[in-house]
Parts: C-alpha cells; sequence; structure tokens
C-alpha cells in the first residue's frame, strides 16, 4: 500500500464501469492509475488514464485494489489473478456466474487476507440506509414480510445473464441486508418471453431464518420502470422507493381493547404516513468511499465476498426451484453444491 494514498485500477469500461471511473477519478485519498479494456475508450470514459488490454498489464503498474466492471462471466478470471498478485478487489455484482466461481473467489482473496467487495450497490441507498437503522432500532416491532418489485424495459446491456442473476440479485442482497436474516426456503417461477436464452421474468417467495415471508417480482418485460421495497411489521409498514430515495412509514393504529370478544383478533387499521427527509448521496460514491476505507483498515462496512456468495447461493436456488417446481431448502441445496 502507498503512503502518499490508494493506487486503484479499473476493469471495464462498459455501463457501469464508465461510471466507476468517473467516480474514482475524483475519489479523495485516490489515484486512478489506468482502466483495462480490449475494446479501448471510443466513448472517452476513462477519464483521461492508460487504456490497457489486460490485467496483467494493470497489475505490473502496481496498484493497492482494483474494480472489477466487466461481463460476470469473467469476474472469477479477472478476480482470481488479482488475489494471485495480492491486490484487493471491489467486485460488480453478482460477484460470480456460479456457485463454484465464487467460492474459489472468496477462498483466494480470504486465504491471502485481501480486502474484497462485492458492489451491490442497493446498500448505498440513502432510503435503505435508512430503513435497516430504523429496523435495527426496533421502530417496526417484529417484522412479517418483505416485498421487492424491480421492473422496467430490458438493458441491452446485459448479455450474459438473465434477470436473476442480474436484477434480481440486488432483492436478494437487500432484503437479507435489512433484516440481517438468511434465506431459508425459496419457491419461483420464471418466463423468457424476450427471445433470448435466459429468463426475463421472476416471481419468488420464500422465507427467512426468523420466519419473515418474503415475496420479489422482478421483470425486464415492463414499461414502468418500479424499484419498490416495503417492510411490514406490528407497528406498521415502511416503503422504499430507490429510485427516488424516499423513505416513507405508514404506521399501524389500531388500538389494544379491554373488550374480550374482540381481543382474540389483532387487526391494523391506517394511521399516521410520514415521509422522512434523508440526506440523499450518490449510492456508488458511498459504495467507493467505504471500500476506500476498508482498503485502509478504518472500517468494514462492505458488501463482503462471503455475503456475496450467499447472494449467489440463494440466485442458484431460485433458478433451481423454478427448473424443477419445487420449494428449495437452502441449507441442503447448499451443502449439496
Amino acid at each position: 500500500m502507498t503512503t502518499a494514498g490508494l493506487r486503484a485500477g479499473l476493469v471495464g469500461l462498459g455501463s457501469m464501469g464508465r461510471h466507476h471511473a468517473r467516480v474514482l477519478a475524483g475519489l479523495e485519498g485516490v489515484e486512478l492509475v489506468a482502466v483495462v479494456d480490449p475494446m479501448g475508450d471510443k466513448n472517452g470514459w476513462a477519464q483521461g488514464v492508460p487504456v490497457l488490454n489486460t490485467v496483467e498489464e494493470l497489475i505490473a503498474l502496481g496498484i493497492d485494489y482494483a474494480v472489477v466492471a466487466c461481463p460476470t462471466a469473467l469476474h472469477e478470471e479477472v478476480g482470481l489473478a488479482l488475489a494471485e498478485a495480492g491486490v484487493s478487489a471491489l467486485v460488480e455484482k453478482p460477484v460470480a456466474d456460479t456457485v463454484a466461481g465464487a467460492r474459489r473467489l472468496v477462498k483466494a482473496f480470504e486465504s491471502r487476507g485481501l480486502v474484497a467487495g462485492v458492489g451491490h450497490i442497493e446498500r448505498y441507498n440513502p432510503a435503505l440506509r435508512s430503513l435497516r437503522a430504523r429496523l435495527e432500532a426496533g421502530e417496526l416491532g417484529e417484522v412479517f414480510q418483505v416485498v421487492t418489485r424491480r421492473q422496467g424495459p430490458f438493458p441491452h446491456r446485459i448479455a450474459d445473464v438473465g434477470v436473476v442473476k442480474d436484477l434480481a440479485t440486488h432483492d436478494i442482497d437487500l432484503t437479507g441486508w435489512v433484516t440481517g436474516q438468511e434465506y431459508t426456503s425459496i419457491a419461483a417461477h420464471t418466463v423468457s418471453k424476450s427471445g433470448r436464452p435466459h429468463e426475463d421474468m421472476v416471481s419468488a417467495v420464500g422465507q427467512l431464518s426468523d420466519g419473515t415471508m418474503v415475496n420479489h417480482l422482478v421483470n425486464w418485460l415492463s414499461p414502468l420502470k418500479e424499484r419498490f421495497t416495503s417492510v411490514t411489521g406490528e407497528k406498521g409498514c415502511f416503503v422504499a422507493d430507490t429510485l427516488t430515495a424516499d423513505l416513507t412509514f405508514y404506521s399501524n393504529a389500531a388500538q389494544t381493547t379491554e373488550w374480550e370478544a374482540l381481543r382474540a383478533f389483532r387487526g391494523v387499521a391506517e394511521g399516521d404516513m410520514i415521509r422522512y427527509a434523508i440526506p440523499k448521496r450518490e449510492p456508488l460514491l458511498v459504495e467507493h468511499e467505504l471500500f476506500r476505507d476498508a482498503v485502509l483498515g478504518k472500517t468494514e462496512d462492505i458488501c463482503t465476498l462471503r455475503q456475496g456468495l450467499r447472494t449467489v447461493e440463494v440466485a442458484a436456488a431460485v433458478l433451481e426451484s423454478a427448473n424443477t417446481g419445487s420449494t428449495v431448502d437452502l441449507s441442503a441445496y447448499i451443502a449439496a453444491q
């Protein structure tokens, strides 16, 4: 590690890579040294730094960490090369396209004591960070259900994975993160209507380790772009819109009663609605600041590779359920992989 600041590299200048380049170029305490992309920089996204052809060339320049934003199918190959060279890495989600690949990456970085994270960007959305803090403070009481909807038109940048690995991994990760729970089972249905070899719509129902019910609806078939997360519990319901970074609370106004005949029915009633005023910083910038600090040993508030592995395992279980038409027990499924 350098003393004057961290030297960082970037692998991939695609739709996410260009944003990583922009943030890295202005990130305090970090120097963007070079970018790797065999296609070059035809759009001028490299922020004026050299554009290289291989990861090996980047490593040879001497870097402290790299951001991996190449296609998902290449994450494992690139990540293993960085780990072998002793370079920390922030890998775009999903961490790998297979469970086995994700496990190899975890082993490679953990065995060398390197800092490595996964770019699950929703963890840094202001609405979800506020929601998580409020759940941890017990503001909702017992949590009953988490519902997410993530839908919109097909993104032509995606060529190597379906909607489960690309979009649903956002919802899988954020659900476990905001609740602090693990998935224990999942059942799902998928369809493919766009003519591509991968699924473009999924509907999933799951359960978390504390009994919380989970519902996910994710697709690339809707002209409506939606990023919706709701968490319902005994005191009401939180609704997060991660497109606008708004968080709203709908309180349960039901009152306790001394009337014995009615006490057995625990109903709810519409109460107050509160839209919280929360600071709205760019999630990608927050992600980079926290990863930089983790490399410097200042914080561990990142999505670790092991957590990213769990998300890949759940996503694989979603596809397994859709293929077999059965509910998948996560502990048994993971043990069998």
